[in-house]
């Protein structure tokens, strides 16, 4: 049913696709439940959706949510939506790029806020590291992603997938898979499986840092040079080799081990002892 609601709507409206923003409808009513279940949507809930297409996934959250605040950038959809949806009086569309947007205006003085997406792949890790960088007040994240993406999230140390974007989300949210998802259920279909997964924003990051920015900065380095034992990787920061080397010696993290062997926890104690002793 959902196939052919939104052929309909793309043959009625004449909505022509744009390859560049990544355009893939979700048509399945099946994984569109599912994924407005895995979100946990209640009626004291505030929606955020990202990418609402021609409004099938919207229309489901806004049947249980308080009030769903859709952001689109492709101007042709801004019509079809509000025709589409207009017997929603919960419903807000706002014409804007989700990567430039201030979700603070938009929260306002909501208290009850979770964001859901049906993201395009070029947009999956830009969009994921804008919400959690932002420090926004939103419980939950449930958004459909590139199963590729949804394995580095969920990557271990010492695997190939392990990297920035898996310490970032461990850093900030619990992560639970909803279900996958093949390409038959879009419109059109992309060439590869995706992933309903849930990030839940916990309560304080995973580790204590005393330097955020370092923190960051210390993973995105020791993952820029995989191949380079972390002293090596580190070089680019600025720090000299003998506070490198009693950084190590003082968290017990062997010198000739490598970023992608280290856990967050082992992450977090080396660029605290840097910290410390970068500032003495």
């Amino acid at each position: 049913m959902g196939d052919y609601r939104t052929k309909e709507i793309v043959d009625r409206y004449k909505f022509r696709f744009t390859k560049t923003l990544g355009q893939n409808f979700l048509v399945d009513d099946k994984v569109i439940e599912d994924l407005v279940n895995g979100a946990e949507i209640t009626s004291q809930d505030f929606v955020i959706e990202i990418g609402p297409g021609v409004g099938n996934l919207t229309r489901e959250i806004l049947k249980k949510a308080k009030k769903v605040t859709a952001i689109e950038i492709d101007r042709d959809l801004i019509p079809i939506l509000e025709e589409e949806l207009k017997e929603f009086d919960n419903f807000q569309l706002v014409h804007k790029d989700a990567l430039k947007i201030d979700y603070n205006e938009i929260i306002g003085e909501e208290t009850k806020v979770k964001l859901v997406a049906n993201l395009p792949y070029y947009l999956t890790t830009p969009i994921i590291a804008r919400l959690l960088n932002g420090k926004y007040d939103f419980e939950s994240l449930t958004v459909m992603i590139q199963k590729e993406v949804a394995d580095r999230i969920h990557a271990k140390p010492s695997t190939k997938e392990y990297g920035s974007l898996s310490l970032l989300i461990q850093y900030y949210c619990d992560t639970s898979v909803i279900r996958t998802v093949p390409p038959t259920c879009f419109l059109p279909r992309p060439k590869v499986d995706s992933i309903i997964i849930r990030l839940h924003r916990l309560s304080k990051p995973r580790v204590e840092v005393n330097n955020e920015e370092l923190f960051f900065k210390i993973i995105r380095s020791s993952f820029n040079m995989r191949r380079k034992t972390l002293p090596n990787g580190l070089k680019v920061l600025g720090f000299s080799k003998e506070l490198i080397e009693q950084a190590f010696k003082e968290t017990n993290i062997d010198l000739m081990r490598r970023g992608e062997t280290l856990s967050i926890e082992e992450f977090a104690m080396l660029a605290n002892n840097i910290d410390e002793l970068s500032n003495n």
